[in-house]
């Protein structure tokens, strides 16, 4: 059954109230004004599919705002994903300012601040479902907020296109067939939140520590990039920075360590060679080092030796082996797990 709203018969001195009251009404608290000397009519076309609400929405320009005091009065476990048909929009939540297009889409949390602006006359469809309906985490969830999503492939792309058959289907589907139609657009909202932000915990201990020793093996083919960081390692493996993170404390350490005594253990290796005329600072280059004097500090607090100390020691055969290096400590006074592939330290 359809439920439609239209302000084309209001009276446009009396429009903005009424168009306020019937965004408020079919979505959530609202604060909605209307731009222009004479608002522009709307329209809401609205269909129930389970436990999804699809909506329609065609209007003039306006912005829309949801602040702390709406949300008090309610409507803050929903999240609403807009479809833009025509027109553009800009979403501003959580610092992240977002403009959409005809063909992009977006999601906003209704349980945060935000604000939206229709500089223009616009039609989006809307699809409003409570958050307990999508079995992801709220920390996953914020990789979907204020995000803007391209439709030109990917999972977004099948995502979008699912979604716009639906509401094109949706005041002629029975409710047993709209109900499981509407479990599908939700468990795809789910795929794209695991896509985007990663699983929060690796399901198996073997699929994590297969994608660690491939993260590995990545990281000592580029430690010689100064520019070698998380958010690269984790891009070049189509994974979440979360999810890299996760992967490396099950050993006991973290990303930027693991590095770090990789560089460490390969710039003491060529410091001990007799024949290597490379001077200190080229050494710590060759490894990814950036700066002569961190590296030295770093070097003497892994090994308790400067780097011109343990060449020295080297030459001359005073050190019996390799120093050890001292166990790193974390922020709670734990010792690191010290590196587990690759290289020895």
């Amino acid at each position: 059954m359809s439920l439609v709203l239209d302000t084309a018969p209001v009276p446009p001195a009396e429009r903005a109230e009424y168009w306020h009251e019937a965004v408020s009404h079919t979505f959530i608290p609202l604060d909605v004004r209307l731009v222009g000397s004479e608002p522009a009519a709307g329209t809401i076309t609205s269909h129930r599919l389970g436990a999804l609400q699809v909506s329609r929405v065609q209007a003039g320009p306006q912005r829309v705002v949801r602040t702390a005091g709406l949300i008090a009065r309610g409507g803050e476990d929903h999240l609403t994903l807009a479809l833009q048909h025509h027109g553009t929009a800009l979403l501003e939540q959580d610092g992240h300012r977002v403009l959409l297009r005809p063909g992009s889409f977006a999601i906003s949390d209704a349980g945060r601040p935000f604000a939206k602006e229709l500089p223009g006359p616009f039609a989006f469809t809307a699809f409003h479902w409570p958050r307990s309906a999508v079995g992801v985490s709220d920390e996953d969830l914020r990789m979907l907020t204020a995000t803007a999503f391209d439709t030109d492939g990917g999972t977004a792309a099948l995502v979008a296109a699912y979604l716009e058959r639906l509401a094109r289907s949706a005041g002629s589907l029975e409710p047993g067939v709209a109900g499981r139609l509407a479990t599908t657009a939700l468990d795809l909202l789910a795929v794209l939140a695991h896509e985007r932000g990663g699983p929060s915990v690796p399901d198996a201990p073997e699929a994590a520590g297969a994608m660690l020793a491939r993260v590995k093996e990545h990281i000592l083919r580029h430690l010689g990039d100064p520019d070698l960081s998380p958010e690269r390692i984790a891009a070049a493996h189509h994974v979440s920075v979360r999810y890299l993170h996760k992967i490396f404390q099950f050993e006991g350490t973290t990303v930027a360590r693991w590095v770090q005594q990789q560089r460490l253990a390969l710039c003491r290796r060529d410091l001990a060679r007799p024949a290597d005329a490379l001077t200190v600072a080229s050494v710590a280059a060759r490894w990814g080092f950036v700066s002569a004097s961190h590296f030295s500090r770093t070097f003497r607090s892994a090994y308790g030796v400067s780097p011109r100390e343990w060449r020295a020691g080297a030459g001359t055969g005073r050190t019996a082996g390799p120093a050890r290096p001292r166990p790193a400590r974390g922020a709670a006074g734990e010792a690191a797990a010290p590196a587990a592939y690759g290289v020895a330290v």
